[in-house]
């Protein structure tokens, strides 16, 4: 085995379905399913089940899965340190980072510190926050820029905070809010439940739920042409928008904020690229 086993191995094991993997992979799913027999060839043992819902894997097939688990990680740790030897700042940062934040800020930010360090590329990977959160707890990324507070073992940096607002292309008083349609989409549940904790302080009937969206963008062109209002975070605002724009606050004035951190796995701090990176976010941000 090697390490395009292992990676194989362990995409397997997330996804649990050939079809899945061989996306994911980049690989037909006829040289997958032959790779796989292969293994189970070398090893002699039975790894795999087929069955309807997908793969499952044997009590063998589950040890080679940690075995897999560990040599990856252990072959990026030694990549990254030998990397790291050079005064030079180079090599691969290994980034995730919540969708919107990696729509609306993280294109300038790389750009900006890749002008600094043209030797050093980029694996970016992005998702939900708590999607994020998991690839930092597997050690998949070096660092997670996540709108979302969890308890972590490793550096923590609060980044900023920004504003929610609610958006229609007309001017709406709060008060006739629920009789107002209302334009959702889809995100990550500590932004729903930040919303919701608003609408419940300010409100005791429920929002009068026009549409239900999978994009923010898409929700926003919906409220230009008048369709209804959304509540957003102020980060995917801008000046040239002609849209009526109104700061959210609770009953007590305090203003609902939403908060980007800086995550940085336990094992990485000691980087040269992940402390460059580390202080640039936090330079560019001030």
């Amino acid at each position: 085995m090697d390490q395009k086993d292992w990676i194989l191995i362990v995409e397997l094991s997330k996804q649990k379905n050939i079809t899945k993997t061989a996306t994911a992979l980049f690989v037909s799913q006829p040289s997958l399913s032959y790779r796989m027999k292969r293994i189970e060839e070398e090893l002699a043992v039975k790894l795999f089940i087929k069955t309807s819902k997908g793969i499952e894997f044997t009590p063998e097939g589950e040890h080679l899965v940690s075995y897999a688990t560990h040599m990856l990680e252990t072959f990026l740790e030694t990549k990254d340190f030998l990397q790291g030897m050079s005064d030079e700042v180079r090599g691969t940062l290994r980034i995730g980072a919540s969708s919107n934040f990696a729509q609306y800020s993280l294109p300038k930010l790389l750009k900006g510190f890749s002008d600094l360090y043209p030797n050093v590329r980029f694996k970016v990977r992005t998702g939900w926050s708590s999607d994020v959160f998991n690839m930092l707890q597997d050690s998949t990324t070096h660092i997670g820029i996540i709108r979302s507070d969890y308890t972590w073992k490793g550096e923590k940096h609060l980044l900023n905070e920004e504003q929610f607002y609610i958006i229609s292309n007309h001017k709406i008083d709060l008060k006739d809010l629920p009789l107002q349609p209302y334009v959702t989409y889809k995100t990550d549940v500590s932004l729903s439940n930040s919303i919701q904790s608003w609408w419940n302080d300010r409100y005791d009937e429920p929002p009068a739920i026009e549409m239900e969206l999978d994009r923010l963008e898409t929700c926003k062109e919906m409220v230009k042409q008048g369709l209804g209002f959304a509540i957003v975070p102020g980060i995917s605002l801008s000046e040239e928008e002609e849209l009526f724009k109104m700061k959210l606050s609770y009953l007590n004035g305090e203003p609902l904020v939403r908060r980007t951190w800086l995550y940085t796995d336990q094992k990485s701090i000691q980087l040269p690229i992940v402390q460059r990176f580390n202080q640039y976010c936090k330079q560019w941000f001030e």
